[in-house]
């Protein structure tokens, strides 16, 4: 059995000119263990997918699916403590910009002992030796001294790690992870990938990998899905997909990288691309 399992998800906000679809019948499985990569560009309804399964939407979206379990749990009957439960504990996310997701006033290790304090119910002794082990499994130095640091004393590459942190403190069996090395440099974005792919290994979780990389995509996926207007267009295994991609949008994702430019201009996806992908999703 599937760890997750989704079909025909739907997420519409409702705006003045009507509803708009941000997410569009999406089907989704992952299993135990296995890195699952969701690729498109900015608009593409990943984020938005992933905020609907961890219940993180504003009240505002209308969140609909003929089928989204979780763990043998199905998430549509779940009230709101029941989801609390799950949600940090067996089902946790790192989202994008650290630096915001991060509470100015507390200081990290607060932040880091609450989820250890609501959901394993650890007293206060407990909760800083786990806070220091966390910090210390994803490679932050002077751990114990760094428990007393505010967010705005860190780096954003350390606020990520800080994140992860969070993210890994009750030991998951989902992972997802929303453009974990987003306005980190070179060096630092090689440092997040590889401890994730480490902690997932390690730790046998799920993960979902959000990202519109798709140097990330091949270094890290078992499976991919590709997405565009809330649609997928796509869903192979990494080799399929890069040696043999079906659908004319991935075509054009791909053949848009840098690495593929001729000359001195970038490749660009063509707007007959984009209205065929636009034609397919409705």
């Amino acid at each position: 059995m599937a760890l997750l399992e989704i079909r025909n998800l739907t997420v519409s906000f409702q705006t003045s000119t009507g509803a708009f679809k941000a997410v569009d019948g999406i089907d989704m499985t992952v299993d135990k263990g296995e890195v699952l990569a969701i690729v498109g560009e900015s608009g593409s309804g990943k984020s938005v997918g992933m905020l609907a399964v961890m219940g993180l939407l504003p009240k505002t979206a209308t969140v609909t699916a003929d089928h989204m379990m979780f763990d043998g749990k199905d998430l549509r009957q779940l009230s709101d403590s029941q989801r609390r439960a799950i949600v940090g504990r067996d089902m946790s996310m790192i989202f994008q910009e650290p630096i915001a997701s991060l509470n100015p006033c507390f200081t990290i290790g607060f932040q880091i002992e609450e989820v250890l304090s609501f959901h394993l119910g650890l007293d206060r002794s407990k909760r800083r030796k786990r806070a220091i082990e966390l910090l210390e499994l994803v490679g932050i130095r002077d751990a114990e001294a760094r428990l007393g640091s505010f967010p705005h004393q860190m780096s954003g590459g350390q606020c990520q790690r800080v994140m992860i942190a969070m993210a890994i403190a009750c030991n998951p069996k989902l992972l997802i992870a929303d453009e974990p090395t987003t306005a980190l440099d070179v060096t630092i974005q090689k440092q997040i990938l590889d401890l994730l792919m480490r902690l997932q290994a390690e730790h046998g979780m799920a993960l979902i990998m959000i990202t519109h990389d798709m140097a990330v995509v091949a270094e890290t996926a078992d499976r991919v899905i590709v997405q565009y207007k809330g649609r997928k267009m796509e869903e192979a295994d990494v080799l399929s997909l890069f040696e043999a991609p079906k659908s004319a949008y991935t075509r054009a994702l791909l053949s848009a990288l840098p690495e593929n430019a001729m000359g001195d201009r970038l490749p660009t996806v063509s707007d007959f691309v984009l209205d065929q992908a636009a034609a397919g999703a409705a």
